[in-house]
């Protein structure tokens, strides 16, 4: 990635070199490391995985026989709901930040 200025990025100092060249010193790390073992690694391991990640991406995000299910069970009195332990719950789980 090159980012590149048509002025300064600071009119006070007058510099926008120095972030360009930065920005292209990373690039070439970044190529660099793109041959490396870890890397390589990854990539393998990112096709072994493709095949569940394909599988995961077609599953729905909720599943509605459940929702249903859970729907009628509270209706019917089934399920007891308790609002007050769903608060507490929530707020143990987030530390009780707001």
């Amino acid at each position: 990635m090159k980012i590149t200025s048509t002025g300064p990025l600071n009119p006070a100092a007058g510099t926008a070199g120095a972030t360009t060249t930065a920005v292209d010193a990373a690039d070439r790390a970044a190529g660099a490391r793109a041959s490396s073992p870890a890397l390589q690694a990854a990539a393998l391991e990112s096709d072994v995985l493709k095949p569940a990640q394909a599988a995961m991406a077609d599953m729905p995000d909720v599943d509605q026989t459940k929702v249903a299910a859970l729907r009628d069970a509270l209706a019917k009195g089934e399920i007891r709901f308790d609002a007050n332990r769903l608060a507490q719950l929530i707020q143990r789980f987030h530390g009780g930040r707001s």
